[in-house]
């Protein structure tokens, strides 16, 4: 099984299920002949905390890979990063530990323009270093070619739409197919 743990951006909110990323991908590993289930565990305003504290249960199952999408919403809400960064190692840590492991795929995300560089520069960081520190395979940002494209999102500006979710799922894809096929 590929468990996608993640925010709104990966439940898909505002479109049908079948439109958000995860079952995208779905898609691509059938044609692909894989053989993996995608479960979609994305649910809207979680926080990385929040994700921390659902890790244990979701991984009472078998996961083959877990893609990890958190931490846009603590952005938004302007959370230290450095907690963010505590929250996001120890799901990345709580799977490691799991028997047996599963492989990692951290997606990144970046924080808004209006918080300030520092803050910008140190939410960046947070990707880029946890991958290399636990080896988890990185999507450096989600919403590649998608953020800030008014076509791409809804209304609200921070939901995309289901164009959006297919560039979203090439993004991804580019990372996890390797990760599938072993590689």
């Amino acid at each position: 099984m590929v468990l996608f743990l993640g925010t709104s951006l990966t439940a898909g909110q505002g479109l049908d299920p079948e439109e958000a990323y995860p079952a995208l991908i779905q898609k691509k590993i059938d044609a692909a002949g894989l053989g993996y289930r995608v479960v979609n565990a994305g649910v809207g305003g979680d926080t990385s905390a929040d994700a921390l504290g659902r890790i244990d249960w979701l991984l009472r199952q078998q996961v083959d890979v877990l893609v990890v999408e958190t931490g846009a919403n603590d952005a938004l809400r302007g959370q230290d990063p450095a907690a963010t960064r505590r929250n996001i190692r120890a799901i990345l840590d709580k799977a490691r530990a799991h028997s047996p492991a599963p492989r990692l795929v951290l997606v990144g995300m970046e924080a808004p323009r209006n918080l300030g560089a520092d803050y910008v520069r140190r939410f960046h960081l947070i990707y880029p270093s946890l991958a290399r520190e636990t080896g988890a395979a990185l999507v450096p940002f989600l919403l590649e070619g998608v953020g800030g494209v008014e076509s791409l999102n809804q209304a609200d500006g921070i939901h995309p739409t289901a164009a959006g979710h297919q560039k979203m799922a090439e993004t991804v894809w580019r990372v996890l197919e390797p990760v599938l096929r072993g590689g």
